[in-house]
């Protein structure tokens, strides 16, 4: 569940990016997994997800919202769950080094490219 505790509050203006949002008009549930989806079928939704997030203008909007709240399901900002996690935690399952998404640029996904960078667990 989303830490509503971290959520910016009943302002309009801290939430319109998200009238901006290319994902709106498009289905849910290409943005959220459905239960116990698994392996390529997975990986399949989540790159249609992905394609949507790389056209679209509040990138660095939506993926600072969903560190931030700690969004726990669904593709936000570009990044799945599992890339949010590591991104979050710092850290991977299995420990030791790992490479994960981290943003080019100053803000998550200022310019909608990601490249690899190693976290140390």
């Amino acid at each position: 569940m989303t830490d509503v505790r971290r959520l910016p509050g009943p302002g309009a203006e801290k939430w319109e990016w998200q009238l901006h949002g290319a994902c709106r008009g498009e289905s849910t549930e290409l943005f959220f997994h459905p239960e116990g989806e698994r392996g390529p079928a997975r990986a399949a939704r989540e790159a249609a997800a992905k394609a949507i997030c790389a056209r679209c203008s509040v990138i660095k909007e939506c993926g600072e919202h969903a560190l931030s709240a700690r969004e726990p399901y669904g593709v936000w900002g570009g990044m799945s769950e599992s890339e949010r996690e590591a991104i979050i935690t710092g850290r991977t399952r299995r420990g030791g080094a790992r490479q994960a998404p981290v943003p080019v640029g100053s803000a998550v996904g200022a310019d909608r490219q990601f490249h690899k960078a190693p976290i140390v667990a």
